[in-house]
């Protein structure tokens, strides 16, 4: 799983298999009862795990849900690398907006960006190991249907794909429709077409 932090331990090693066992509970339960009811008890017990190996390995209820959203979404979001930049983007961007109207990882995403408001620890590990790490990849991504260099145009690719993901989480967030397929198609064509970019 990407991003997923390797925290030092007290005590033994950590134990791979139970990690991994956790981090699939976590996400089933995150996706089953959405941040509001999801637990440390509830991890524990799926995992067959103790409460007190899960408090050694993430330090809080907010970074264990968000490995486990992570462990969830990760490879259904993931960036498309074929012959054509375009629909590469397009496919993310509808894959994106897929998860997040019509499964589960919507509900969890937008209760934790919330939660995160009350949290500066979950916000700053959100941004730290879920936001900014998808805003490189996208960077890179829209640095090749741009024809940019992503190196040298690191911030405007920035301002880009804030632009791009802002607009999709602002109609999820306020109901705003469309928000489909059509609509990530509408937000790359803005983008390629010269007068969307005067």
């Amino acid at each position: 799983m990407e991003n997923t932090p390797n925290r030092p331990g007290r005590g033994k090693p950590r134990d791979e298999g139970l990690r991994q066992a956790i981090l699939k509970a976590s996400a089933e339960l995150l996706l089953e009862g959405g941040y509001r009811g999801f637990t440390i008890e509830g991890v524990a017990a799926r995992a067959g795990a103790s409460k007190v190996t899960i408090y050694k390995w993430w330090p809080s209820k907010g970074s264990l849900a968000l490995d486990g959203y992570v462990e969830a979404v990760s490879e259904a979001i993931g960036f498309p690398v074929t012959d054509s930049p375009r629909r590469d983007v397009e496919t993310q961007l509808a894959a994106v907006i897929h998860g997040l109207t019509s499964t589960p990882s919507g509900r969890a995403i937008v209760e934790l960006i919330g939660a995160a408001q009350e949290d500066p620890e979950l916000q700053r590990e959100l941004t730290l190991r879920y936001i900014q790490p998808r805003r490189e990849l996208a960077a890179t991504a829209f640095a090749r249907l741009l024809g940019w260099d992503a190196h040298k145009r690191r911030d405007e690719l920035y301002a880009v794909t804030d632009q791009v993901y802002g607009a999709i989480y602002n109609r999820l967030l306020f109901g705003l429709l469309p928000l489909d397929a059509g609509f990530a198609s509408q937000l790359v064509e803005f983008w390629i077409s010269p007068s969307g970019r005067r």
